[in-house]
């Protein structure tokens, strides 16, 4: 085959994340198995505008915020150079509704839709903004099939008047052979929690401090632990000196590959409040190193976190229930031990190969006219 792939950044730009990893796992597959894979996406100052990544050809045009002006123009250019026999869009942030562009076979892959959760991160004409170009997906799109990464997604996009019958559910991977445990690390002692991952507003890390809090003033020996960056990091802090519990809480900023498994396979359980995910990478890459979560029981999380089988889900944003399912935890070993192998157990299940090839028979299908029946 030969695919064109639209996405906004790239595995190589600086502020890539979760959906370029998750894109590249699979499509970096699908060139290694002789595909062609052309890929059109934002740049970054001092990247350079042609690139091969993963074995994708990359063209990088403007810059993440410009990319909503630009985009477009550079993927009309990018069908003229070579008509490919699937153009794919990742629509993991604001869609640049590319079906209109060309009548070639049409993916769609979609993460998450952020919905009413954008006035959660973003100011209103910003959120507003987001919200609205969501709205007219199922008719912008209505030629494409989906590819969602959850139930969760595809209910989402059914509820927006998406046909069923064209979205495909397949789950991401995880590379388990990296993300495994290690016998020589043990599980910290007293108790720790972790959040890793972005500090922004909308993962809702205050709900967990605020429950931490109450967790501590039951059982003082705790800790918390809190890995990555972000524009909220300074919020957060201010938090923790006001609940004054800066003495059981580290912020521990950006950590390399070997810090992050280290904490993922130490923690007592991986904390992940956030009100809607696609998926939620980092709570199967702690399941993998058997490693238990305890989620907001939203869209997404409740795909990829088994109640009481691999973690514990609790209602968004309730600080007591949240804190009493960490006190559950830290005062029982055998407990976390169990969730954390039937945490492993469920990420083994999840491979790279194995979402890789489902995606490339379903661009087949989709090429072949058979991806709606």
């Amino acid at each position: 085959m030969k695919i064109l792939l639209v996405n906004w950044l790239d595995r190589a730009n600086p502020q890539g994340g979760g959906a370029e990893i998750h894109v590249f796992e699979l499509f970096s597959r699908l060139a290694a198995w002789g595909h062609s894979v052309r890929m059109v996406c934002s740049g970054w100052k001092g990247g350079p505008a042609r690139a091969v990544v993963d074995g994708i050809d990359v063209t990088r045009v403007s810059t993440r915020y410009g990319f909503a002006l630009r985009g477009r123009g550079a993927v009309r250019r990018a069908l003229a150079e070579e008509a490919p026999d699937i153009l794919v869009e990742d629509i993991n942030k604001v869609p640049l509704f590319t079906a209109g562009l060309t009548d070639r076979p049409m993916c769609a892959i979609v993460p998450h839709l952020f919905g009413g959760t954008a006035f959660n991160e973003a100011p209103w004409p910003m959120a507003a903004a987001v919200w609205l170009a969501e709205r007219p997906l199922a008719t912008a799109y209505r030629r494409a099939g989906f590819h969602a990464i959850s139930e969760s997604t595809r209910d989402d996009l059914v509820a927006r008047g998406v046909r069923p019958e064209c979205i495909r559910v397949i789950h991401p991977g995880v590379d388990a052979g990296r993300f495994r445990p290690d016998p020589g690390v043990r599980r910290a002692a007293p108790p720790a929690f972790l959040y890793i991952g972005r500090l922004r507003r909308y993962k809702g890390v205050d709900i967990a401090i605020r429950a931490f809090a109450r967790a501590l003033a039951q059982r003082p020996d705790i800790r918390f632990d809190v890995a990555g960056s972000g524009d909220t990091r300074a919020e957060l802090e201010r938090l923790v000196a006001e609940l004054g519990i800066g003495h059981a809480v580290t912020f521990h900023g950006f950590v390399t590959e070997a810090q992050k498994l280290d904490l993922l396979r130490s923690t007592t359980a991986n904390i992940f409040p956030s009100p809607k995910e696609g998926w939620g990478i980092t709570v199967v890459e702690a399941a993998a190193c058997g490693t238990p979560s305890l989620a907001s029981d939203s869209p997404g999380l409740q795909d990829s976190v088994r109640h009481g089988e691999t973690g514990y889900l609790v209602p968004h944003g309730d600080e007591t229930a949240l804190a009493a399912r960490m006190l559950e935890l830290a005062g029982d070993p055998a407990l976390v031990a169990r969730l954390g192998v039937a945490a492993r157990t469920f990420a083994e299940t999840l491979t790279w190969d194995q979402a890789a090839r489902e995606t490339e028979r379903h661009l087949q299908d989709i090429i072949n006219g058979s991806a709606c029946g």
